[in-house]
Parts: structure tokens; C-alpha cells; sequence
């Protein structure tokens, strides 16, 4: 048993010593560095690796008009990106490529650029999927909110209903709702993400059809997520009720509406901050199956188009890009945590 006088007492002390913001923020970068650069290097042999090769594809094709050079297929791995020489050498000039910002150049879409072709799709994504994580989130954490304070009431009884409702696959959401309000109910268009006949740019006409356009995948996302978030929270503040601080804040006599917001919500709504933070990460990701129902022109139906293609070149570019961003995001939680709570730095 240690006392304060002894040295096990002293060494236990400086064992739970906080690190400071510097220290820590340096840790914290110094680890996810070398997890981008581990995520960098899978995402350089993972297509490798994949059965096939986007040059031999384009040299069939080629093959139907004639012969091709014999130095074609140099040619296009030059062009695609790829690298030449040997795996070492590739993989030195992958990363030159990553440190220059180029991509390499689509099978599919040949000669678009890789970077043209994620910079044309992902705002479709991180405006519609972020826009409806967000509102599923605020409206998952409020109704939790009550739900928990209120436990036993109608309102909790209906977090069942919800969570059957996330349970429920993506795509059979999307086609419910379909049916519902573009052939039931000819509300709402059922595909796409703009008119055809809509001049794309910054004009009225055509931001009031991405709009409309846009209300039935993002209903597919908020009715499909927004009871895990209910669920998650309201579970949090039946927990969070019972902890002392809240019972000593009921038994001064506090406004019922203090308690719940300033004292029991704020804390139990930490865990779910962290997930939000998170799924915020995938948002550059999209939902594959979402945008493939409403065929709408997100990330997710460009990878879906590459996968099919053999589109290496746009399928690495597209995985970068999501590592990347689920890993800011995960840097983002980190140090706002070891702001909001020091205990997280301990060590």
C-alpha cells in the first residue's frame, strides 16, 4: 500500500501525469501520420493485387481497330498514372504523384483526369449525405433526449419503431419511398440529381431542381439512421439520471428543463459526438446503394462505375480520398475529446 509520503505513491503520481496540449497534439499527429502513410501504401498494392489490368483492358479495345504500338502499353501506364519499371519504382512515383496532386487519368472517362472526375462528384455527396446526417443527428439526439427524460411515456415507446426502421436495408427504403411519392403519389422526380433540360451553374432554376431532386435520398438517409442515434441517446440519459451530480442538481431545486439540458443531456450527448464526428468521415464515401437506386451523380455511383470498368486509376483515387477524410475525421474527435476531457490525456 503506498502513502502520499512514499516513492511508489510519487511514481504512481507522474504514471497519471496530464500531457500538455503541445505534447499531446504532437502525439496525436506523430500517430496519425504514419497511419495515413500505412493507408497510402495499401491503397498503392491493393489494385495490384485485384485480378486484371486496366491496360490489357484499353489494349483489347484498341485490338478491335488494329494492332497497337508495341510501346502502347508504356504509353498508357504513363498517361493512367500507373508507373513504370519496377514495384519500388511505381511506388516512388505514386507517391511524387500524390505529393504533386495528380491522380492519373480515368479508364472509362479516358482522358478525364481522376481528380476532375472526384471533384465533379463528391459535392453531390457531401451536400446531400452531410446535409441529411445532420438532420438525422439533431433530430435522433432531441427526440433521444426527451425519450429518456420522459422514460416510460408514448414518446419512449417509440423507439422500437425506429429501430426497425434502421434495421431496414437502405435500398428497400429507397424504393419504398419510390413507389410512394413518384409513382403513387407523382410528387417528387424518382432518379437523378437535376432536370435534363437544366442549365447547370448558380441560377434559381436549376438549385430549385438539385433540390427537389434531392428530398427523397435524403429521406432514405434520415428515416434509415435517425433511430440509432434516438436509440443511443436516449440510452445514455437513463444512465446519465441516476449519476450523482444529477440527483444532487434535482434535490437543489432546479428547473426540470436545466436539469435535463445543462446537466444530464450535456453529458450523456459526449458519446454521440464522437460517433457523429466520425460518420461525418463517411460522408465523402456516399451510400452506394442510395445513389445507385435514385441513380444520383454522387462518389458512390462513380465508384460503382469504376468497379465495373476495371477503372483502377478512379477506384485508388476514391479510396484515397475516403481514408483521408475518415482519418481527419478521427484526428478531429481525438482532439476535441482531449479539449472537452483532460482525462484523455493521462499518461
Amino acid at each position: 500500500m503506498t502513502t502520499p509520503k512514499s516513492p511508489g505513491w510519487a511514481r504512481a503520481r507522474r504514471g497519471t501525469r496530464l500531457r500538455s496540449p503541445v505534447r499531446y497534439l504532437a502525439r496525436k499527429l506523430g500517430f496519425y501520420l504514419v497511419a495515413a502513410w500505412v493507408a497510402l501504401t495499401v491503397n498503392f498494392f491493393l489494385p495490384r493485387l485485384i485480378p486484371g489490368n486496366p491496360i490489357e483492358v484499353i489494349l483489347g479495345h484498341m485490338a478491335h481497330f488494329g494492332t497497337p504500338p508495341p510501346d502502347e502499353a508504356q504509353v498508357l501506364s504513363r498517361i493512367l498514372g500507373l508507373g513504370n519499371g519496377s514495384i519500388f519504382e511505381q511506388y516512388w512515383q505514386y507517391l511524387d504523384g500524390l505529393a504533386h496532386f495528380r491522380l492519373g487519368t480515368s479508364v472509362y472517362e479516358f482522358p478525364v483526369p481522376v481528380a476532375t472526375l472526384i471533384r465533379q462528384s463528391i459535392l453531390w455527396t457531401v451536400i446531400l449525405v452531410g446535409t441529411a446526417t445532420v438532420i438525422s443527428f439533431a433530430v435522433g439526439i432531441g427526440l433521444g433526449v426527451l425519450a429518456g427524460w420522459k422514460r416510460g411515456t408514448w414518446l419512449d415507446n417509440l423507439v422500437p419503431a425506429t429501430t426497425l426502421l434502421t434495421a431496414m436495408p437502405y435500398f428497400w427504403m429507397a424504393l419504398l419511398l419510390v413507389y410512394l411519392f413518384a409513382q403513387l403519389i407523382p410528387a417528387l422526380p424518382a432518379s437523378g440529381g437535376y432536370g435534363l433540360t437544366d442549365n447547370v451553374g448558380f441560377n434559381w432554376p436549376f438549385i430549385a431542381s438539385a433540390i427537389q431532386h434531392s428530398i427523397l435520398p435524403a429521406a432514405t438517409i434520415v428515416i434509415s439512421s435517425v433511430g440509432g442515434w434516438l436509440l443511443g441517446m436516449r440510452n445514455m440519459m437513463v444512465a446519465t439520471l441516476s449519476d450523482d451530480f444529477v440527483v444532487a442538481a434535482e434535490a437543489k431545486g432546479l428547473k426540470p428543463r436545466r436539469v435535463m439540458l445543462g446537466y444530464a443531456a450535456r453529458n450523456a450527448v459526449l458519446p454521440s459526438v464522437s460517433g457523429f464526428a466520425i460518420s461525418l468521415g463517411f460522408v465523402v464515401s456516399g451510400s452506394i446503394v442510395m445513389e445507385q437506386v435514385f441513380n444520383y451523380p454522387g462518389i458512390g455511383n462513380v465508384l460503382f462505375q469504376a468497379v465495373n470498368n476495371d477503372d483502377y486509376p478512379l477506384m485508388q483515387g476514391i479510396f484515397l480520398v475516403i481514408t483521408l477524410t475518415v482519418l481527419g475525421a478521427n484526428l478531429l474527435v481525438d482532439l476535441l475529446y482531449g479539449l472537452i476531457d483532460p482525462r484523455t490525456r493521462i499518461g
